[in-house]
């Protein structure tokens, strides 16, 4: 396919024009072409910032025909500058944005309230989300989750509120975990395994810069396991490569496979990187291993209105957290990362790798 056609399909595919097939032709070609798959986004990012050059332009286009008709009512004039040698010559040469400067500069006030509450959201709705589970999420299986509360004993103290969650693993085989720290909304948080077992927690340490936090079980139901059979991986990963999540968008673990798009996240973000995968709301929090079971990263957000543009906190930051951590908390010093890679997991059976990986991996419920 050449450029020019590919373009146009790009073209049909954001503006959803692609009927069944040919949308699941694309689909499987972003799938499988990293360079695809990038211009995809790409595009839609000019789109976006064309559109935004267009609202700009009608806006410039508004003031200027308010300030005509203001002058044409007579309730502003033409600003004349003085008749001074020196001064006609740059007067005649700005003549024209002064005065629009002038009338824009008596409106702005009016208008600037209005204007950031009308842009804001709408800038903000087409950067990225967070994959954690939100309030409205939360009350559409509000029943749900009130039945299994009464089928259990849950550790969720009596009277307290779900204020969202999302996903963890353990990064210590004492009963430490990672998350994002957007997951913990509220004042507490239980962590739930892959068999349905509720645990305690304590929130340890918190770093809302790196959007990373600790969690540490405690809990008398707890057994420590005796070794992580992953590791975390600090180098980079290459363009193309393999990668897959565990996580819990729904109420059981759940399995995503995708490619690293982009060795930066959103905005050229380098303490992140791009995936092309699918994501939901919940697996915020989550790993993102290599093909080999070792941990790359921390899912953590997606790009609004686009399918399969997710973005993860490189683990290089998971050591960055640690350490700031050991700086303020000798606790930490008890922490034992898993960096030494268990050959035990390096197979090409993704089933087999699957089941001994998803024990280590936890649901978070945060509450209030």
């Amino acid at each position: 396919m050449d450029r020019i056609k590919l373009l146009e399909s790009i073209e049909r595919y954001l503006n959803n024009e692609m009927n069944e097939e040919e949308l699941a032709k694309f689909e499987e070609l972003r799938k499988t072409s990293a360079d695809v798959d990038m211009m995809v986004v790409e595009h839609r990012f000019f789109l976006s910032k064309l559109e935004g050059f267009g609202k700009k332009r009608n806006l410039r286009q508004a003031l200027q025909a308010t300030h005509n008709q203001l002058v044409s009512d007579g309730k502003i004039y033409e600003f004349e500058a003085p008749k001074q040698p020196k001064i006609v010559a740059l007067y005649k040469k700005y003549k024209k944005t002064t005065g629009i400067a002038a009338s824009i500069a008596g409106i702005t006030a009016l208008l600037i309230s209005g204007l950031v509450t009308f842009i804001s959201p709408h800038k903000n709705d087409v950067k990225i989300q967070q994959l954690s589970r939100d309030i409205a999420q939360i009350k559409k299986t509000q029943n749900y989750q009130y039945r299994k509360l009464k089928e259990v004993d849950s550790k969720i103290p009596e009277g307290a509120v779900l204020a969202g969650g999302g996903s963890a693993f353990l990064i210590d085989n004492a009963g430490y975990l990672i998350t994002n720290a957007h997951v913990l909304k509220g004042t507490g948080a239980i962590v739930v395994d892959n068999m349905g077992k509720e645990f305690n927690t304590v929130i340890v340490h918190v770093d809302h810069t790196k959007d990373l936090a600790i969690l540490k079980i405690k809990d008398n139901d707890y057994r420590n396991v005796k070794a992580l059979p992953y590791s975390l991986k600090r180098k980079n990963m290459d363009l193309g490569e393999e990668v897959f999540t565990l996580g819990y968008p729904r109420n059981e673990v759940t399995y995503n496979s995708g490619y690293i798009s982009a060795q930066t996240g959103y905005d050229g973000d380098t303490s992140s990187f791009q995936l092309s995968l699918l994501a939901n709301p919940g697996n915020s929090g989550g790993p993102v291993f290599n093909k080999k079971g070792e941990v790359v990263g921390v899912l953590s957000t997606r790009q609004a209105k686009a399918e399969g543009v997710v973005f993860a906190i490189k683990s290089n930051e998971v050591f960055q957290v640690i350490r700031d951590w050991k700086t303020s908390d000798t606790v930490a010093n008890n922490l034992k990362l898993p960096i030494v890679q268990n050959n035990k997991l390096i197979t090409d059976n993704r089933v087999e790798l699957l089941k001994k990986l998803d024990d280590y991996v936890f649901m978070v419920k945060a509450y209030n």
